[in-house]
């Protein structure tokens, strides 16, 4: 593996926990904190179950010894063959990784677990993050059923039935007119300000290390080996940076001998990766992320974009964009032809596919991995009014919470 070490064994990482398990240091990667482990091919699991969560990696992991304390099962989700999509698309080796089997439908899951399983070691009781939509759900209830506050940052154009979800399981919504990048940046104020846990996508090297495990269980249900190439929605990157880096460790564990190639999808209306990546500025029309159904990767300013086009570039991957029309296609498809329910975000892999066959990227006759990253989620009431408010800064934040904002760490903080 490759990078500039940043931090030797033991430190606190952005999680505000110990480096604890296998790891024994990290290095920046394109400007994103990648932990490091001990490689050796004992880290994986010999056995191959017919059901497991990403808990079976936790030697790949940043976890102590001792039970796992998150109580919802994470990971684990099927890699589908899709026999009719296959024959759709003249792609006999492509396969679909389910993620919307997730508890809240969404790959997301897995980065809100680890980084809870580290506030509930820590006895830290309020985890932020800032979203468009999914990352949100899945702290509130993630931090519901770990019986943890969560306050989230959301922008003030947040779908309605996205806040309401947020809001059934408890959580409290903190909307900003000034939109998501700046509810990432008061999200990740709030918590350097109040000692909370961080679950903000890419700033806590935990959501990299949850969102890897996608990439192990692909080469366990592919037979212990990778596909030629794996198609990746793309919104702030970490998903996408995840994988490089899960595949990476196999590569270092001695366990494979390359990585696939990486293609990241983007919206054709929201696409700062893939003009970066092509070395064209992006026009008004291509960077309106309120012009796209597919909202979940809708984001101007993406976390840790640099480590994207890195991952891309080293691979020899690709980035494209793609049409709102290729993208409902792309949802009736997957619901067609492979009972996968999925939306527009979710289903953005497909609609790339067909792109980067269609740009030269790729061949049919290649072995692919679709990774579909979630699903449409409705509640059946209202958002809580008492729940969410407008807010600009961090006073607002204190006021309406109550004054209950500081954390007292726990023993072993």
């Amino acid at each position: 593996m490759v990078g500039r070490p940043v931090r030797p064994p033991g430190h606190r990482s952005a999680s505000g926990g110990r480096d604890v398990g296998s790891v024994t240091g990290s290095v920046d990667q394109a400007g994103c904190e990648w932990l490091r482990y001990d490689y050796s091919p004992a880290l994986m699991p010999p056995d191959q179950p017919d059901s497991f969560t990403m808990w079976r990696y936790r030697d790949l992991l940043p976890l102590p010894d001792g039970p796992v304390r998150f109580p919802v099962p994470i990971g684990g989700t099927p890699l589908l063959a899709a026999p009719a999509l296959r024959q759709a698309l003249g792609t006999p080796h492509l396969w679909i990784k389910d993620e919307t089997r997730n508890p809240t439908a969404s790959n997301k899951d897995r980065a809100t677990a680890l980084v809870i399983e580290d506030g509930l070691r820590r006895g830290v009781s309020t985890i932020t993050t800032a979203s468009t939509g999914n990352a949100a759900v899945s702290t509130a209830f993630g931090a519901a059923a770990a019986g943890l506050r969560a306050v989230i940052f959301v922008s003030a154009d947040c779908r309605p039935e996205k806040t309401a979800l947020m809001t059934s399981a408890g959580a409290w919504v903190f909307q900003l007119r000034a939109g998501y990048a700046a509810a990432v940046d008061l999200s990740r104020a709030a918590a350097r300000t109040f000692g909370w846990l961080d679950r903000n996508t890419g700033a806590n090297p935990a959501t990299v290390e949850a969102k890897k495990t996608v990439a192990f269980e692909i080469w366990e249900q592919l037979g212990r080996r990778l596909p030629d190439v794996m198609m990746v929605p793309v919104g702030d990157g970490p998903t996408l940076v995840a994988l490089d880096k899960g595949f990476a460790e196999l590569v270092s564990c001695g366990l494979a001998e390359r990585r696939p190639r990486l293609i990241g999808v983007q919206a054709e209306h929201c696409q700062p990766l893939v003009r970066a990546w092509l070395g064209t500025p992006a026009g008004p029309a291509e960077l309106d992320p309120g012009a796209t159904a597919a909202d979940g990767i809708a984001v101007l300013r993406p976390a840790i974009g640099d480590a994207v086009l890195d991952a891309v570039r080293r691979g020899g991957g690709g980035m494209v964009a793609v049409t709102e029309n290729a993208l409902l296609d792309a949802v009736a498809a997957l619901a067609r032809r492979a009972g996968v329910a999925a939306e527009p975000a979710g289903a953005a892999a497909l609609a790339g596919w067909r792109a980067a066959v269609e740009h030269g990227h790729a061949d049919r006759s290649e072995s692919v991995v679709l990774l579909v990253t979630g699903r449409e989620k409705v509640s059946g009431t209202p958002a809580d009014p008492n729940r969410v408010a407008v807010v600009d800064g961090l006073d607002e934040v204190e006021r309406a919470l109550g004054g209950d904002v500081l954390v007292v760490p726990g023993p072993d903080s």
